[in-house]
């Protein structure tokens, strides 16, 4: 299930707990993550899924469920 990798890699990335990462979770807010951490986080992500992230998606990505949401619609 796509969550599950993605809220195990946030996880790892941000060292925080993994029951911390939930659909609703904040990437900024709630876990922490600054621009370093989320340039490193799509890039694991692209590596985890084999698919591009566009620039222009970056800054849309606010919640750990709108990167669920991303990654789902575009592997198909």
């Amino acid at each position: 299930m796509v969550f599950d990798k993605v809220s195990q890699l946030i996880a790892n990335q941000l060292k925080v707990s993994p029951d911390k990462v939930t659909m609703e979770s904040k990437l900024v807010e709630d876990l922490g993550a600054d621009s370093a951490n989320v340039m490193v986080l799509i890039m694991d992500l692209e590596d985890a899924f084999n698919m591009q992230v566009e620039d222009s998606a970056i800054t849309s990505l606010k919640t750990v469920g709108d990167v669920v949401s991303y990654i789902e619609a575009r592997k198909g």
